[in-house]
């Protein structure tokens, strides 16, 4: 009788030491979950643990990826990104471009570059470029991002999370829809799906980012009302943690410019150094040059002006993008390659891409907004503008006088003007984005755009460690960006 009332009392004190420790995992649970909080929106608790990205060694020696390590939330449900790309019949061009091609599936060969060009006709030196679309941003930078040299699979070691999401084409479809709720279905279904995931619990977000092929405004639907413009997709207090890069920038500090994608995606760095020479040598009969169309519609457009002056000027060529075809870059190359200075108005909103094909092709660019480039591509272009680009503030239609951008032309010396146009040869391989399927030794603007997202989430996660709420500042407007500096506006320089 006695063995089995020990095998009882040792079942029971087992039974007993299992409950203890279930229970005090579960204490200890509770209480450290409440040390965390559960906090998805705007702001972040000080009290909230950050985990500190592990330095990887070898050998004692630490790994070039430490601090650099990316891992690609590329389990997104397809419907956020693939799905565009195989069901790309529906979507209609019209929505994207200007052009005559009736749906998106010819942009989306070659990775998102788009149809290589076969003939030039002696305007482009090589086999690197291709018939890009302005909005499909977000599927080369994914594309390329695929081929970093520092992903991990391992959250726990990355310094940012990268979020596939092709936000400027799901919102090209549902731009125009009257109906708010499916306009706002991807956004909300989005940020649904990635706070549920273990690696937003380890900063709320504030470690993610994504890319938009569009210019942030189509994301900053403030108001439920069906005439405005957008999604919610920025207001919404998961989004508000995340940054996101765009070919435009809003007045919001977590809303970040990256050049627009040129026609240009070389695969050498031989090639760049190749087409460099070319635009270097090139000769440049005519003084200045617009490539563009006039904005009728909009009452405070300056393009009307600019049209009127450079048709005037003998030392002007004007390309109508209504009557030729502008989404041809041989088109627009061969003008911009035959001129000194590019006239860059602001376009539907502040920003152009043809800002970026000037600098392709070493063509001067000349602004008339600091929102126009100054004070978006922060990470891509120097801070002193002069040393690139020629700034006539203009704030209205009516502060351009018949004349007034010729004679501030003429009046810019040689050596200024060659030291412009060196320099922006030199900032080239920094504004293009190289074809995905290679890897350049020199820095692209992915390259950039890469190491500026890292060191601003990197400077996130040290406000964190000491304490401090990192939503203070990172989400806030900046209504600076869009005004110009303090100087007569009237003066031409």
């Amino acid at each position: 009788m006695g063995k089995p009332l020990a095998r009882k009392c040792s079942q029971e004190v087992g039974f007993g030491l299992l409950v203890s420790f279930i229970f005090c995992l579960v204490l200890y649970s509770l209480i450290y979950s409440s040390l965390l909080g559960v906090n998805n929106g705007v702001n972040l608790l000080v009290n909230k643990q950050v985990h500190p990205i592990r330095i990887v060694k070898i050998n004692g020696t630490e790994h070039p990826c430490s601090d650099r390590y990316i891992y690609i939330h590329e389990g997104l449900p397809s419907r956020f990104n693939y799905d565009f790309l195989n069901n790309c019949e529906s979507l209609t061009a019209g929505a994207m471009t200007v052009s005559n091609i009736s749906n998106m599936c010819p942009y989306f060969v070659n990775l998102g570059l788009g149809p290589v060009i076969e003939s030039s006709e002696g305007v482009l030196a090589n086999e690197s470029w291709f018939s890009t679309n302005q909005f499909l941003l977000e599927v080369i930078f994914h594309n390329r991002m695929k081929q970093y040299e520092c992903l991990t699979e391992n959250s726990t070691l990355a310094s940012a999370i990268y979020v596939p999401f092709y936000a400027g084409i799901d919102a090209s479809v549902h731009l125009r829809d009257p109906n708010l709720t499916a306009r706002d279905s991807s956004a909300k279904d989005l940020v649904r799906w990635l706070s549920s995931k273990p690696e937003w619990k380890k900063m709320w977000g504030s470690d993610h980012f994504f890319v938009a092929g569009r210019v942030s405004w189509d994301f900053r639907r403030r108001r439920d009302n069906s005439s405005n413009w957008g999604s919610k997709l920025r207001f919404l207090p998961e989004s508000v943690n995340m940054s996101m890069l765009s070919i435009e920038g809003s007045a919001w500090k977590n809303d970040l410019a990256i050049p627009y994608p040129t026609s240009f995606h070389p695969k050498e760095d031989s090639e760049v150094v190749q087409w460099q020479n070319r635009v270097r040598k090139q000769e440049r009969p005519h003084l200045f040059a617009f490539v563009g169309a006039p904005r009728a519609r909009q009452k405070n457009s300056i393009r009307g002006k600019l049209i009127d002056q450079c048709q005037a000027s003998t030392n002007c060529k004007f390309l109508h993008c209504r009557k030729n075809n502008c989404d041809n870059p041989v088109t627009i190359m061969r003008v911009f390659q035959s001129s000194v200075y590019c006239l860059q108005p602001p376009g539907d909103t502040s920003t152009r891409r043809s800002t970026f094909d000037s600098f392709v092709a070493g063509c001067v660019p000349v602004f008339f907004q600091p929102a126009s480039a100054y004070t978006q591509y922060l990470w891509h272009l120097p801070k002193n503008h002069t040393k690139y680009s020629v700034f006539i503030p203009v704030r209205s239609a009516e502060d351009l006088k018949e004349g007034d951008i010729e004679k501030v032309l003429l009046g810019i010396s040689k050596d200024r003007e060659l030291a412009m146009r060196q320099e922006v040869i030199r900032l080239i391989p920094k504004l293009v984005y190289a074809d995905p399927r290679s890897r350049l030794k020199t820095q692209d603007a992915f390259d950039l755009a890469v190491q500026g997202i890292l060191e601003r989430i990197g400077n996130v996660r040290e406000v964190i460690r000491e304490g401090k709420d990192p939503s203070i500042g990172s989400a806030e407007s900046d209504n600076g960006k869009f005004t110009f500096p303090k100087t007569n506006t009237n003066r031409l320089y």
